[in-house]
């Protein structure tokens, strides 16, 4: 399932997947991944992803 969420939580922050992907330590194509729900990321990413966008895990990645 596509995460629209943290899309839009990027982009509300003026981000790059780039810029996100640098602020996590991971490749901009994990970031895209994540985004088309091609990619499952583990807690310490979705935890960092979160701490990049002042989001919490329910935000972003729970329903």
């Amino acid at each position: 399932m596509k995460n629209l969420r943290l899309k839009a939580a990027r982009a509300g922050m003026d981000l790059s997947q780039e810029d996100l992907a640098k602020l996590c330590g991971v490749s901009r194509q994990t970031i895209s991944a994540i985004e088309k729900g091609d990619y499952n990321p583990t807690i310490n990413l979705c935890i960092a992803i979160c701490k990049a966008l002042n989001k919490t895990l329910d935000e972003l990645f729970w329903e």
